[in-house]
């Protein structure tokens, strides 16, 4: 449905949101595709929401005027992904199964949930379910409208965070969280499988069961990666908005960082992303402040006097010539980053008595 919408609005003018849902209901009524008419009527509007997200996401980047790629829509692989809204599916009493009710009579199956369930939830607060397949098998992604709010006790500690790729992140009192590098840790590994499914390739004829079975392994190793990049970026995010009332780092534009080729693998290894989401995240719930300031400059000047002192990348250590500072170049950084903030707002420094 996603890609048929895309198609639409490749070939025709002057495309909005609902010439794709009308679009939609005529397919339903064709003969030439009949596994639309199976499909929910909701779950046809949210594949539309979908491309339309996608085009508008286009004409924003458009008109902002972005350098280099504007993210035109691209097709999507068929059978990853169908959600649902209010209808097409049927929660059982104690919320451990799900019934879908929609032409395709896919069944009932078990929803094996953490110890947050959904059986806190009313059905009234249960908005969207998407059905979603990994390498290692299929979930249930549930949208429920409910405000989160956390009690944060203030702790009056501010803190700046410079991202590195040396170390994930150093604060401006000095303190240091470890860079995992879980891509590199898993190239022997993905290096290993990867070959196998590269010799079990054969081409111009259709591939053997041992490939998919290959094929499915080396997805599960990328995924592992993927969650544990995710789990890593919410569990240092929430420590660090649990210890702080004031939490500022800088604005880095991956896009940019990434063309350096010899660092790009190592940057994305990082997600510094999406660490800086989950912090603005965890900021909104717990009510801290968290921004944003522009990089500049921060490593090369000095924290104390503000002399611009030029630094390489294989410069690990901050000297000033003028007042004599020795620093670890990211304290220094950090410290710098978060000075930023205050003389933008104050006109002062945290820093100084």
């Amino acid at each position: 449905m996603r890609n048929t919408c895309v198609r639409y609005w490749m070939d025709n003018k002057g495309i909005t949101r609902n010439d794709l849902q009308k679009l939609c209901s005529t397919l339903a009524k064709n003969q030439d595709t009949p596994w639309v008419t199976l499909l929910n009527s909701q779950a046809r509007q949210s594949a539309a929401d979908r491309a339309w997200q996608s085009i508008n996401r286009f004409y924003q980047n458009c008109r902002a005027k972005i350098s280099g790629k504007k993210g035109f829509p691209k097709f999507k692989k068929y059978s990853r992904s169908v959600e649902y809204k209010l209808t097409g599916y049927k929660l059982s009493d104690n919320r451990r199964k799900i019934k879908f009710t929609d032409g395709f009579k896919a069944g009932e199956f078990d929803l094996w949930c953490s110890q947050r369930t959904i059986i806190y939830y009313s059905e009234q607060q249960i908005r969207r379910v998407r059905v979603v397949r990994r390498a290692d098998g299929y979930y249930c992604q549930f949208l429920i409208d409910v405000e989160r709010q956390e009690n944060h006790k203030p702790t009056g500690q501010v803190t700046g965070i410079d991202l590195g790729l040396k170390e994930f992140y150093t604060d401006s009192q000095g303190n240091t969280v470890d860079n995992p590098r879980y891509l590199r840790k898993s190239e022997k590994r993905l290096k290993k499988a990867q070959r196998r499914l590269s010799k079990r390739f054969r081409k111009g004829t259709k591939q053997s069961n041992n490939y998919h079975k290959q094929r499915v392994k080396v997805a599960k190793l990328h995924l592992k990666v993927s969650r544990q990049r995710k789990d890593k970026a919410i569990k240092d995010a929430l420590a660090l908005v649990q210890s702080n009332d004031l939490v500022v780092y800088e604005a880095l534009k991956i896009r940019n960082l990434v063309k350096n080729h010899k660092l790009a693998k190592s940057i994305s290894d990082a997600s510094w992303y999406q660490f800086t989401e989950w912090l603005n995240y965890f900021a909104k719930i717990y009510r801290i402040v968290c921004v944003a300031v522009p990089p500049h400059f921060t490593t090369q000047d000095c924290s104390v006097c503000s002399t611009r002192v030029q630094k390489s990348l294989s410069t690990r250590t901050h000297q000033c010539p003028n007042c004599k500072t020795v620093l670890d170049r990211d304290h220094n950084a950090a410290i710098n980053i978060l000075k930023k903030r205050f003389s933008a707002v104050l006109g002062v420094s945290p820093m100084s008595d």
